[in-house]
């Protein structure tokens, strides 16, 4: 009789048992595909920046796993496969009056607390010191209001001072603190030192701090634009130089703005190899969707000049996940922290309802309080969240099933393959020339592959767009069964060869070095070019080096007028003597003055009335010299035409 029992009790535990593992494998399907990294170690970090939580919780937010169940986010993430918790932290992000600048209002407080939070769920802390009271990055490295008007040597004295206090704090309050990094995006300074001997020094001092606290913790430099390669070589020399002590040299990539994984992959594994450092992408993220979720715009959006690797959708952000790790972990890089992935929407039904939220709880990018800090940007142009379209939760706070990567990626996970999205397609057509739409455009593929699919486009009116001049159009259609674009450029005919730089350099475009430039090159960025991603590029940091002429040569015109323009832009170019010149035969015939201004600000000379008779030889260009304020001088050079007059 027992051993009957015991048969039963046996099946019945095997038939719950196959009922719990397919319960459980049905609650962890996932119908992303996710190409397998198998050999990555198990403490490769897998970080996300979560600043912006404390905010949003204390605004009402709520987050909910894959089946709607309401989490702690924390103990979510951990359980997805989520090591590491990055917290920004600033100074005093607070007006006279207590009111927060936004952006989670993020001080040492919220460091401890988000710390305790992430440390009880088994995941370490990067700590990331803005040292400033609001947001640090490229663009600006605003000194501390207590700080503000004292000496270098002061400021080296209180970074440290302020650095051992909230090291102190973190570790009083048994925070797992596994990295610490000195300054955000660092490229042009830090708490308002430009020179990078003085930042050099802070971070010293930053350093030495952390290790009396934590002597077992990382000590990371963080910078942005690893595009501008020689731009990193230099500052991971000079950090060299100086004896800065640090472990990891961090980097920020948005595949948006910042170029190409195999240049990533290049400069960082450079600096790794030569200064024998450790490597990290300390950003990044991409978006999901491009809906906005709170009646503020997004980075990402419509329009923009922004490269697009990748559909906008679930597959999209997880195809980049999987690039970027790869890419780290084929370098020996440390890992990947992607940045605010839990920064959504505070629920408001309305802009007006959201920005009492913003105002009230910091949890927009920033408040109007922050105008007594930051006048020029902050307080001018605050508003909500602007990455609520790139995080893992959708706005209502549900889990996207792209956050299933992190417990994912080791295996994969294997789906049939099939269109995600359908490739955007761009036509440049001669005003002269017949239109013709292209019968079969791109399917992107769940596993990032393309597929050339059958496409049907709405009607277009031909006639009108050849009689409508110089102009962009957007024609809409279906491949699939999802939404395409094409984009049809109407132009006139450039005997230029190479006009944008776009194609491979087969020596069309002659440059004189004249003063020594340290850089000129055709540079592939999209977010600098007029049009397609690339353009010609100038930088020189000595003294009156930016000094050259770049030019083209076209024999054989047909006899008659022409028009010849380029656009120019840059930025700090100080005393300028820019301008574009046509010479017929060797003898310069006309002249244009031109200058450059500030960044994206394009400025294009045009010459007309060039009378060009039969057998002429034609060359076109433009002569630049320009000292900014430290005598170098940078710029970008793009569309350049030579057409017929009108």
């Amino acid at each position: 009789m027992k051993r009957i029992l015991s048969l039963i009790l046996a099946a019945l535990t095997l038939l719950t048992g196959t009922a719990l593992a397919e319960e459980t494998a049905a609650e962890n399907a996932c119908s992303l595909y996710i190409r397998a990294i198998p050999d990555l170690s198990e403490d490769f970090i897998f970080g996300m920046d979560v600043s912006s939580v404390l905010a949003l919780e204390a605004a009402g937010v709520k987050y909910y796993d894959y089946d709607g169940n309401e989490c702690d986010l924390f103990e979510f993430l951990a359980s997805q496969g989520v090591n590491y918790i990055r917290v920004r932290v600033w100074v005093d992000p607070f007006d006279k009056d207590g009111n927060g600048y936004g952006g989670g209002n993020c001080d040492i407080n919220t460091a401890v607390e988000i710390g305790k939070r992430a440390t009880a769920c088994g995941m370490k802390l990067l700590v990331d010191f803005h040292y400033s009271d609001f947001w640090a990055d490229p663009a600006k490295q605003m000194v501390p209001k207590a700080w503000k008007g004292k000496r270098t040597t002061q400021k080296v004295k209180l970074l440290g001072e302020y650095t051992l206090e909230c090291m102190t704090l973190l570790k009083e309050a048994g925070v797992d603190v596994g990295m610490v990094q000195l300054g955000n995006e660092t490229n042009n300074g830090m708490a308002g030192e430009k020179n990078f001997t003085n930042v050099c020094k802070m971070m010293t001092v930053g350093a030495e701090a952390v290790r009396q606290v934590y002597p077992e913790a990382l000590i990371a430099v963080h910078f942005a634009n690893p595009e501008n390669a020689d731009n990193y070589y230099a500052y991971a020399q000079k950090l060299h130089d100086a004896g800065v002590p640090y472990d990891v040299f961090a980097t920020s990539y948005y595949p948006y703005w910042h170029g190409t994984l195999e240049n990533l992959t290049t400069v960082l594994s450079t600096i790794k190899e030569t200064y024998g450092v450790d490597v990290l992408v300390a950003e990044t993220s991409y978006a999901w969707t491009m809906e906005d979720g709170d009646f503020s715009g997004n980075t990402i959006g419509e329009g923009g000049a922004y490269v697009k690797p990748y559909p906008f959708t679930l597959q999209g952000q997880v195809n980049h996940l999987t690039d970027v790790t790869a890419a780290m972990h084929d370098i020996g890089g440390l890992g990947v922290f992607y940045w605010e992935g839990a920064w959504i929407p505070t629920g408001g039904s309305s802009w007006e309802e959201n920005s009492a939220l913003w105002e009230r709880y910091g949890t927009g990018w920033a408040s109007s309080f922050s105008a007594e800090y930051d006048p020029a940007d902050a307080g001018k142009y605050y508003g909500g969240c602007a990455c609520d379209n790139q995080t893992f939760f959708d706005f209502s706070g549900k889990a996207l099933e792209s956050l299933r990567f992190f417990s994912l990626v080791r295996t994969g996970n294997v789906v049939p393959v099939k269109a995600d999205a359908i490739d955007d397609t761009t036509l440049m057509i001669d005003l002269t020339a017949d239109i013709f739409l292209p019968e079969t455009v791109n399917a992107i593929m769940n596993d990032n592959s393309r597929q050339a699919v059958p496409v049907v486009w709405e009607p277009i009116d031909t006639a009108a767009m050849k009689a409508g001049g110089v102009k962009t159009y957007t024609v809409h259609g279906t491949a699939d069964g999802m939404p395409a674009i094409c984009q049809v450029a109407m132009i006139r005919y450039n005997y230029l060869a190479n006009w944008s730089f776009e194609d491979a350099d087969n020596g069309e475009w002659v440059v004189n070095n004249i003063g020594g430039c340290s850089q000129l090159y055709i540079e592939d960025k999209k977010t600098d070019s007029m049009t397609g991603s690339k353009h010609y590029h100038f930088y020189s940091a000595a003294a009156n080096t930016v000094e050259f002429t770049l030019e083209q040569t076209v024999e054989s015109l047909p006899a008659g007028q022409y028009r010849y323009e380029l656009s120019i832009m840059g930025g700090d170019g100080g005393n300028v003597n820019i301008y574009t010149y046509v010479k017929i035969n060797g003898v310069e015939v006309a002249t244009q003055p031109s200058t450059i201004t500030s960044y994206n600000v394009w400025d294009t000379p045009v010459i007309d009335g060039i009378a060009v008779a039969e057998g002429d030889v034609v060359t076109v260009g433009v002569y630049v010299k320009c000292a900014g304020s430290g005598n170098g001088a940078w710029g970008k050079i793009d569309d350049v035409k030579l057409n017929a007059a009108e």
